[in-house]
């Protein structure tokens, strides 16, 4: 489905008095519910594409996101020093173009301004995630194939 079409959608909806909508298209499903103010919407991959996600991820990313922005806000000495990239756009974090692939960037890596540093998946769009800046990679904050969220940190880079 185009992301344009769902775009569409969810402004007509915003703007009617339809609470919910249930939209299949082959393997393809959304589900938008209006409470209140905000929108939810829910889409589900096509079965082929489930297995491909590990079980755990959606519990382990959350702490992952909030040990992040802990050590952001409290300047935590755990954290190493850098600036921090984060993601984008809402999607599932890859850390390689492939699974039989090598990583784009490691640990210690130095990266240039426009390096693609990872693929965030979203709604079966490739996302290439490039550096906005040239550095070192100090840490990964993210494991392959886990869930993000918009805003999540997803590298720390030490300016060149």
């Amino acid at each position: 489905m185009d992301l344009k079409l769902i775009k569409n959608i969810l402004e007509m909806i915003a703007e009617s008095d339809v609470n919910e909508v249930s939209l299949e298209e082959g393997d393809f499903k959304i589900k938008v519910k209006k409470q209140g103010e905000v929108q939810q919407v829910a889409y589900t991959q096509p079965a082929a594409a489930a297995p491909q996600a590990p079980a755990q991820p959606a519990s382990s990313a959350q702490p992952q996101h909030q040990n992040a922005s802990e050590g952001e806000q409290s300047g935590g000495d755990d954290q190493p020093e850098g600036d921090v990239l984060k993601s984008p756009i809402v999607g599932t974090f890859y850390e390689a173009p492939s699974p039989d692939s090598d990583a784009f960037v490691k640990v210690g890596d130095t990266v240039s301004k426009g390096d693609t540093l990872c693929i965030v998946e979203a709604m079966k769009i490739m996302n290439e995630i490039e550096a906005e800046f040239g550095g070192t990679i100090q840490k990964i904050l993210v494991s392959d194939g886990t869930p993000v969220e918009f805003d999540q940190p997803l590298f720390i880079i030490k300016k060149d």
